[in-house]
């Protein structure tokens, strides 16, 4: 007998998990597209590896959040922004950019904003509306840790929360709900090498 496949939801917050992949596996002084990934072939290979229980998975949903320069304040930065979204979209991925915040000081970096609640709220509304058998959140800010909870305690006959993250001897960070185990998708170098994206988007 054939099992249909669970249609599984990626959700990624876009600098979170670069931040992270860098931490992982390079240097500080190693080139900045170190850390970039393909986000499609992410999901891609999040789903070959199966649910918590085994299960067989097919992507469904692949939504990355990301920060977005300012086209007066940095155009050279909007510009390589918008070329990344734009491969992004080419291979079907949702992109969904937030404005960066410019502090006063201009000695100070932009900061995103709203990224982990656009996040969130979607998380949840994907959960209720079962747009998702399994949903994971690439993501190792516990801001999100509110959203997991709540698609894992009241949402789940319909949908299985879980979470996915880079890994190292350097690195083993990752969501976790207390008492839980909820299940985690980790991810080593060689993952990581299967996903890579060695495109400068500022030329």
């Amino acid at each position: 007998m054939l099992m249909t496949p669970l249609k599984l939801g990626l959700f990624i917050d876009g600098q979170n998990a670069y931040k992270q992949a860098r931490n992982a596996f390079f240097s500080p002084t190693d080139p900045f597209v170190d850390g970039q990934f393909n986000p499609v072939a992410l999901a891609e290979l999040i789903a070959s590896k199966g649910g918590p229980n085994g299960d067989i998975c097919e992507v469904e949903h692949v939504r990355i959040y990301t920060g977005q320069p300012s086209s007066a304040r940095d155009p050279k930065g909007y510009s390589a922004n918008r070329k990344q979204i734009s491969q992004w979209t080419s291979l079907g991925c949702t992109a969904i950019p937030r404005p960066l915040q410019y502090p006063r000081n201009p000695m100070e970096s932009p900061r995103e904003k709203g990224i982990d609640v656009a996040l969130a709220v979607d998380y949840v509304r994907f959960g209720i509306d079962r747009l998702y058998d399994i949903g994971v959140i690439f993501s190792t800010d516990t801001d999100l840790l509110p959203a997991l909870e709540l698609v894992r305690s009241r949402y789940s006959n319909t949908a299985v929360a879980a979470t996915a993250a880079w890994r190292s001897p350097n690195a083993r960070r990752r969501l976790a709900i207390q008492n839980t185990g909820i299940w985690c998708h980790w991810l080593d170098y060689s993952d990581y090498q299967r996903v890579r994206d060695e495109t400068d988007y500022t030329r």
